[in-house]
């Protein structure tokens, strides 16, 4: 997930207070915020809204944002503008632009475009094509500049202590670029490049120390600035009957990871990487229990401290930041159960609105031998979605981890 700030759950949530409905000439939409998809007139629900919303780093937002959620010719939300306004007291003013576009199943994009008055910065694009060679080949591109001010750094290890979290601005730019094509039916191989150039400033939270002058170079290699360009090959195992919103299926991924000095990177390593999913509908799909296991193991010298194993966020460990824990391999498994509530239609936009309680557990460590149980950190948590499929999912996870509780708000199911 790209770093989105708006709170898209509440645009689900707006439609049933402030929400309206226009048929616009489709001339006055053109590409690519319409198509030979759209009909004419081009169906437009407008959803302005304040926005509340917080995280463990950033601290509470507030601000204002208008959704724009244009539907094609089938009445499915094809296209989502939301510009926004916002107010932080880390950051200052942040005026952000975001849009997603679905002009068919097999092919879809994002950008984001964010600027602060104060460190932050976001500028993203991201693709996604499978109409190449009978569908058998997926390619994607994800291109980014931004910096975070939020960032935060505790120390190595598991038993890293809440007493020594410092903050830094994670300036950083590069891409990643993959293509998978279909050898046999339902798996796929992989290949991908990925480049990142990460500089380390002085972040945006003024009442704690920077990460810089509480830790040297030697004790956190990247922490003066890294570059890495690595390769990956690997393998996915797939029955899943949605690539972004399943119901029903397996998914089992491996991959090997490797960065090498000789084409630039500040170091030389190796990532392994192993995940499985299974996702077990009851009820027509009202129920749908979910489970992921993962391992992820980095091998190699002096590998700059954000290029090593991590676990903490929305899509790990929700009870805790993101970063909150780095080390050079991690085990993660997290249990999530969906249910529906209830289908509401509001403006002709089908919603399913979903309650989701959830058990996240999982501990970094040097080598999976070494894993110990004391180690491991358990974040119960509950989650609230809304569904406008077959494209758009927003979402509020609330997890309990040692430090506090964590909030996220954001797009997409976490795993």
């Amino acid at each position: 997930m790209s770093r989105i700030t708006a709170p898209i759950f509440l645009i689900f949530l707006g439609m049933a207070l402030t929400a309206c409905t226009s048929m616009v000439p489709r001339q006055r939409l053109p590409y690519p915020l319409t198509d030979e998809n759209f009909g004419d007139p081009v169906k437009v629900v407008t959803i302005p809204l304040p926005v509340i919303a917080s995280s463990p780093n950033e601290g509470v937002t507030l601000g204002a944002l208008s959704a724009f959620l244009i539907h094609n010719a089938k009445d499915e939300v094809s296209t989502l503008i939301a510009p926004q306004i916002n107010y932080n007291q880390n950051f200052g003013t942040t005026f952000t632009f975001y849009g997603a576009f679905f002009p068919s199943p097999d092919r879809n994009w994002e950008t984001n475009l964010s600027k602060s008055t104060r460190v932050n910065e976001d500028y993203e694009l991201r693709l996604r094509d499978k109409t190449f060679f009978d569908k058998k080949l997926e390619t994607n591109a994800f291109i980014y500049d931004f910096s975070d001010g939020s960032a935060r750094f505790f120390g190595f290890q598991s038993d890293s202590s809440k007493d020594d979290e410092t903050n830094y601005a994670d300036k950083e730019y590069g891409f990643t670029l993959s293509a998978g094509y279909e050898i046999w039916p339902h798996i796929q191989l992989v290949v991908g490049e990925r480049f990142r150039k990460v500089r380390i400033r002085p972040g945006a939270v003024e009442n704690l120390p920077y990460t810089a002058d509480r830790f040297t170079v030697a004790e956190v290699p990247g922490i003066d600035g890294f570059t890495a360009h690595a390769q990956k090959i690997g393998l996915v195992y797939s029955t899943l009957d949605s690539r972004d919103m399943p119901t029903r299926g397996l998914y089992a991924r491996a991959s090997i990871e490797g960065s090498g000095k000789f084409l630039g990177s500040s170091a030389g390593y190796r990532h392994y990487e192993v995940e499985t999913k299974g996702y077990f509908p009851l009820g027509k799909a009202r129920y749908i229990s979910v489970g992921r296991l993962a391992y992820n193991q980095t091998l190699g010298n002096d590998v700059p401290f954000l290029e090593r194993s991590i676990l903490g966020g929305e899509t790990t460990l929700r009870g805790y930041g993101r970063n909150r824990f780095i080390d050079s391999s991690y085990l993660l498994c997290n249990l999530e159960e969906r249910i529906r509530l209830f289908r509401w239609s509001v403006f002709n936009v089908n919603t399913d609105w979903e309650l989701a309680p959830f058990i996240d557990l999982g501990a970094v460590m040097e080598s999976l031998d070494k894993a110990k149980t004391n180690s491991f950190e358990f974040n119960p948590g509950l989650g609230f979605r809304a569904v406008v499929r077959p494209n758009i999912v927003g979402r509020v996870d609330i997890g309990i981890g040692k430090d506090g509780p964590a909030v996220f708000v954001g797009l997409g199911y976490p795993f």
